[in-house]
């Protein structure tokens, strides 16, 4: 059994001090402590407030702000000491105030509880994380688009169960992630909305008597509205959860771009390559050249869905209100919230160095019977009902396959005899993969005209989200304490 420490920071309830083992499971200071910015501004916001609601002097707050100005300094400048014996960045933060201009200090926390304070703290970190994952998200689906612009005339196998399946064109290919970053983008957003509440003035569960001002600290701090109930506002942590639920998805869209790029850059495809500076060697084989980093993109989708499980667990059986359990909503949060930024970040610049191989994916159409469908649909076109012509075909394939030979192989004689309704103009049109895309004529599809009209929808797609970006962070712009070092 530890030790027992110096015992608690407040209050009298308490006959002995905190085992020293107790205290450090208890801390939460060695990660809760990059909320400071966040603790800072809600703490001057509710200070102003306090004295214009006439519930501490103008003085007292004065005093309180320059020294809330000084513990910034030092915390900005790596002076400040961080002690676990004083548990969390709340109470390190008051503490250091109270250091500073004395028992003034304790008037700060007049009118809340640590309880609201967290919840408040921890929407703040989430607007900004909302808003900075969503520009990364829309960073990497711009790098796409530039890699897409020129290239809806560039043939390449789709895929089904890993099978050659039927021609798409490369920007086809690299718009499929660019919708699904833009919805990445869209559910961030959204969920910034929905979380953008002060819970600030619900006190420990119950709310305050003193007379506070909940709509001006909400307007200091940017928030267009308040919780409605201050049960749920002190224990509510669906806003985390959301975000770990969206950076989950997130990943595993990125997921699948790594295993493609691991799949591309490899002997077997050769699709792609991808920069030096993005990829490793082995330490015994000199030739090689590793996809590390899409590798590990691919992994880090379990850490970050692990994160969500994780806060998910903590959640799933707490009663109301607050419970000490909710402490572990930070951590899964903060890290997920980082490596969501470094493989966003990562693939956007590994992508703006690749360099496709059109040729090499233009050859790959000419195994595994990628025309195949074509060749069916001509004949439907010309009169065969689909199903007759799928059989046909299919056994024509299987002949091919017997012989060790591909569609384009068969001489004018075979085809003759066994595709009779189709003269030579018709068959060389089911084997050319462009014709092929330029058939496909529907909104959606990979014919070149409908691509090159998807890029530009893409992209202004793209401005607008940033602009939803900028118009809702200059609506929650906050003061010199969020948003530069303290002077």
């Amino acid at each position: 059994m530890g030790a027992p420490s110096s015992g608690k920071l407040w209050g009298g309830r308490f006959a002995e001090g905190t085992d020293a083992l107790v205290e450090r499971i208890n801390a939460s200071v060695g990660f809760d402590q990059r909320l400071y910015r966040e603790d800072l501004a809600g703490s001057v916001a509710h200070v102003r407030m306090l004295a214009e609601a006439a519930i501490i002097t103008a003085d007292d707050a004065s005093a309180i702000e320059a020294g809330l100005r000084t513990v910034r300094a030092d915390i900005d400048a790596g002076r400040f000491e961080w002690r676990i014996d004083r548990e969390d960045v709340h109470l390190n933060v008051e503490a250091a105030l109270a250091d500073r201009i004395g028992s003034v200090a304790g008037r700060l926390h007049t009118g809340r509880s640590r309880n609201d304070q967290v919840a408040l703290d921890l929407r703040l970190y989430l607007r900004e994380a909302f808003l900075n994952r969503a520009t990364d998200a829309l960073d990497l689906a711009a790098v796409l688009l530039e890699q897409a612009n020129d290239k809806a005339h560039v043939v390449l196998p789709g895929y089904t169960h890993l099978q050659r399946a039927q021609p798409v064109s490369l920007a086809h290919h690299l718009h499929a992630y660019v919708a699904m970053l833009l919805r990445d983008a869209g559910r961030l957003l959204d969920a910034h909305d929905r979380a953008n509440r002060l819970p600030l003035g619900s006190g420990a569960l119950a709310g305050t008597p003193h007379p506070i001002r909940r709509e001006r600290v909400a307007t200091e701090l940017g928030f267009p509205e308040l919780t409605e109930n201050s049960l749920d506002a002190v224990s509510d942590r669906d806003a985390a959860v959301e975000f770990l639920s969206a950076a989950a998805l997130a990943s595993s869209h990125l997921s699948r771009m790594g295993e493609e790029l691991v799949l591309w850059m490899s002997q077997e495809f050769r699709f792609v390559q991808l920069p030096d500076a993005f990829c490793t060697g082995s330490s015994i084989m000199p030739q090689k050249k590793n996809p590390d980093i899409p590798e590990l993109v691919r992994s880090k989708t379990g850490r970050i869905t692990g994160s969500l499980v994780s806060l998910l667990m903590t959640l799933k059986g707490l009663p109301l209100a607050y419970n000490k359990d909710l402490q572990e909503d930070k951590e899964p949060l903060f890290d997920a919230d980082d490596t969501l930024r470094d493989i966003l970040t990562v693939m956007a610049r590994l992508l703006a160095g690749a360099r496709f191989d059109a040729e090499r994916m233009k050859g790959a159409l000419r195994a595994g019977f990628v025309m195949a469908t074509d060749v069916a649909d001509a004949l439907v076109a010309a009169g065969v009902p689909f199903r007759d012509a799928h059989h046909r075909v299919g056994a024509l394939v299987q002949t091919c396959a017997r012989r060790g030979t591909e569609l384009e192989s068969l001489t004018p004689a075979e085809w003759h005899e066994l595709m009779p309704e189709l003269d030579a103009a018709a068959i060389a049109r089911a084997l050319d993969p462009v014709v092929s895309l330029e058939r496909r004529d529907q909104p959606g599809s990979p014919a070149p005209k409908r691509v090159q009209a998807a890029q530009a929808t893409f992209e202004a797609r793209v401005l607008e989200a940033r602009a939803r970006v900028d118009r809702t962070r200059s609506r929650t712009e906050l003061c010199e304490w969020m948003r530069s070092p303290a002077t």
